[in-house]
Order: structure tokens, then sequence, then C-alpha cells
């Protein structure tokens, strides 16, 4: 029987390729995405998706409430997505959104008996999010094993977070080896009811130099494509 292992699941290109990941170390993987009150809930569509796809034993979707909380343009309507970088943490940063994601997936991983949890950060084509750090991912490992059943009885409990060091291009390709279909898969921070992405956003930046430096058609559906 495979170990079994939680995976966060977004439906962005990131942690399909992460779920791809888990499933070749063979894994039963068990996929978690998060309805936290987004812009949109194309993403959440797309992890269906991306979940039935790569073939997935479970994925069930949590609905938190962080949208009532506000604080981020991804959770308050009347704060605009850029659509150019800027500098510093970006007001798409969404606050405690990994930590309380990770926390999740812990306690969902202690009931499956699960030891290890997989997310899809990343720390070098990236937002500048403080939650994407290796130090935060570190950090929260260590925390899971003082404060888990599983923790102190023994039954070390992983982090895993594949993409930390990689470029989007390297992501891009090692899922491209690994099978997945990122026309599936919605990255956008305002995609439209169908997930077409906006083109503009940091989120589409990233995803579309990360095609080109890969040498990888974009499948990306875009809203101002016609």
């Amino acid at each position: 029987m495979s170990a079994r292992a939680v995976v966060l699941l977004s439906g962005g290109l990131d942690s399909a390729t992460v779920l791809a990941i888990a499933r070749g170390q063979g894994y039963a993987c068990h996929a978690l995405s998060l309805d936290y009150g987004q812009r949109h809930t194309a993403e959440l569509d797309a992890a269906a998706r991306v979940a039935r796809a790569l073939g997935a034993a479970e994925h069930r979707v949590v609905r938190l409430g962080l949208g009532d909380f506000g604080g981020s343009a991804l959770t308050d309507a009347s704060i605009a997505v850029p659509e150019r970088p800027t500098s510093g943490i970006p007001v798409t940063y969404v606050p405690a959104r990994n930590t309380v994601m990770l926390a999740l997936a812990l306690a969902w991983a202690e009931v499956l008996d699960a030891r290890d949890i997989f997310i899809g950060v990343n720390a070098v084509d990236y937002s500048g999010y403080p939650d994407c750090r290796p130090e935060f991912i570190a950090a929260f490992e260590h925390m899971a094993n003082l404060a888990t059943r599983a923790g102190v009885e023994g039954a070390k409990l992983r982090i895993h977070a594949p993409l930390q060091q990689l470029s989007k291009a390297e992501i891009i390709r090692r899922g491209v080896a690994l099978g997945v279909d990122y026309a599936q898969t919605v990255s956008c921070y305002q995609a439209d009811d169908e997930g077409r992405a906006c083109g503009r956003c940091d989120a589409c930046r990233l995803r579309r130099e990360g095609f080109r430096a890969a040498g990888v058609p974009d499948p990306t559906r875009y809203a101002d494509a016609g």
C-alpha cells in the first residue's frame, strides 16, 4: 500500500507540478484546495480537473473565511490587482494564507496517518511573499513535529517544497516531463469566470515568461485573445 501524502492544490501551475512530483514518487495523494474568499473560483475548478487528470486518491475543498478579513487584493474587491511590477511585498499577499493552509493540511495528514505534506511554494520566480521562503517552511515543519500527536510519538512529519529553488522555466520543464497538462491550470490573480487569464498581473507575467524561457508553447487562454 502506497504511503499517503497531503498535497495542497490551488489549481495553478506550481501546485499541479507538485502533485505530479508526489505521484511520481509513489505517494497516494490526497489533494486539498482552499476556498478562502479569493476573487474567482476558476482556480478551484482547475484544481478539480488537475486532481482527476493526475490521479489524486481524493480531492477535498475546504471553505475558509479569509475574505472576511480582507487586507489583500485577492480577497478584497476594493483593492486593485497590480498590473505592473511593484517594490516590496505586493498587495496580492494574503495575510497568513500559507500558514493557515499548511495547518489544515497538517490536520488532515494526522487523520490520514500521513507523514508527508507537499506545497508548491517557490522562492526564485515569485512575488516576494514571506510565507514562500525556505525559513518559513523549515519553521512550520519544526512546529508541526512539536504540536501533533504523531510528532510527539516519534512519527516525523515532513513538509516537502520541491519547487522552492527552481525557476519557473525549470518547474515547467519538470512538469512537462511528468505529463502535466498546463492548459488545465489557472494562475491568473483575476481570471474571468471561464478561467481566462488577464495577461497583465504578476502571476500572468511570471507564467508567460516561464513558458518562454522553457521553450514550451504557452497553453494559457487569455481574455484578450479574441
